[in-house]
Parts: C-alpha cells; sequence; structure tokens
C-alpha cells in the first residue's frame, strides 16, 4: 500500500497540474489496517467511547464494513466529541473536537492520500500542520534567519477560529484543483458537516 501511496507522489511531482480522478479506492482493507497500527490507543475516545483496543477485537470484520460502506456510498462520519483544552496562558480555553476511532482511521487514510498529492507542492519554510515538521523546527529557522540574515522585525499573526470559519466551498475549490475523485469530494464533505456533540 505505502508504495502506491508513493506513486501518486512521484506522479504529482513529476506532472505537477494533473488531476487526479480515481484515487479514492485506495481507502481500502489494506490502507485502513496499515492507519490502525500507527493510530495512538492512548487518545481520547470519540462519541461512541470505542477505544482502538476494543475496535481491534474484530478488526477485520470493521474493517471489511468500513470498505463496504465507502463503495456503497453510505459511509457517514459521526459527530465529533467536543471538549475544551486550556490555551498556552491557561486563562483561555480552545475547543477540541474529538473523532470516533473508525472516523479517525478514514481521517487518517484520506490524509495520507491528499498528502501524496499535495505536500511535494508546499514551500520549503512552510511548517503548519505538515508530516516531520513542528512549531519547533519552524523557531529554529526563524532564529537562524534573524541571526543570519538581515531582519527588521518579526511579525506574528494568527487567525483567531480559523478552522471554525474556514469555507468549505473554496476549501473543496482549492482541492478539486488537484483531485477530482468524486468519492474523495464527497467524503471530504462529509467530514466537513459532521457535526459536534
Amino acid at each position: 500500500m505505502e508504495t502506491k501511496i508513493l506513486r501518486i507522489k512521484e506522479r504529482s511531482i513529476r506532472y505537477p497540474k494533473e488531476v487526479f480522478t480515481s484515487i479514492g479506492h485506495l481507502i481500502n482493507e489494506e490502507l485502513l489496517l496499515l492507519c490502525h497500527k500507527e493510530l495512538d490507543g492512548n487518545k481520547a475516545t470519540g462519541v461512541d467511547q470505542v477505544t482502538k483496543e476494543q475496535y481491534e477485537q474484530n478488526l477485520v470484520e470493521n474493517l471489511h464494513r468500513i470498505v463496504a460502506r465507502l463503495k456503497q456510498k453510505a459511509y457517514h462520519p459521526q459527530p465529533v466529541k467536543r471538549v475544551f483544552i486550556p490555551k498556552g496562558d491557561g486563562k483561555q480555553v480552545r475547543p477540541l473536537g474529538i473523532a470516533t476511532y473508525e472516523d479517525k482511521l478514514v481521517q487518517l487514510a484520506l490524509k495520507k492520500l491528499l498528502e501524496a498529492v499535495f505536500e511535494p507542492h508546499f514551500l520549503n519554510h512552510s511548517y503548519g500542520f505538515r508530516p516531520n515538521r513542528s512549531a519547533h523546527e519552524a523557531l529554529k529557522e526563524l532564529t537562524l534567519s534573524i541571526e543570519r540574515g538581515k531582519v527588521s522585525y518579526v511579525v506574528d499573526a494568527d487567525i483567531k477560529g480559523f478552522f471554525d470559519h474556514v469555507n468549505h466551498e473554496k476549501l473543496i475549490e482549492c482541492v478539486q484543483k488537484r483531485v477530482q475523485d468524486p468519492n474523495i469530494i464527497r467524503l471530504i464533505r462529509r467530514f466537513l458537516i459532521a457535526g459536534v456533540k
């Protein structure tokens, strides 16, 4: 499976204008099993309270059911569980949505496919939500740039509530510049409107 994802990445690099119209079928039992192995079993549970340990008791059947629902276009993510975590200052809180374990599996599979298409085209100095990159690494690069370059000022900006207000249609338009598989687009739309409990 990793070879197939690597091929998508290589094709995306080689043909930067190519639109991928058929990659949704790669969200299969093999990819979902890989995602299951990668997911941390110590994370909080979603609205259904199912843990990784509980889910893997019938893992083969569960993965088969997910794939069957995806093929039948009947997969619908459950609402995320809303929790609030303290912000850095300890005075404010940040809302966080916790998906069910099953939805985490599908999200990770979807992420792997989209990442193969889009990741090679991000600028090297972009760090937000990227694999093998962290805020600490971004700060190190910034520090080096300040120390070695000619810098007059640094601007720190944060878009308040960005993920709460992102325009879904604009987001889909951006995805469709490279991915027009209707199964992938449908899945993204369903995750975007899954709701909160």
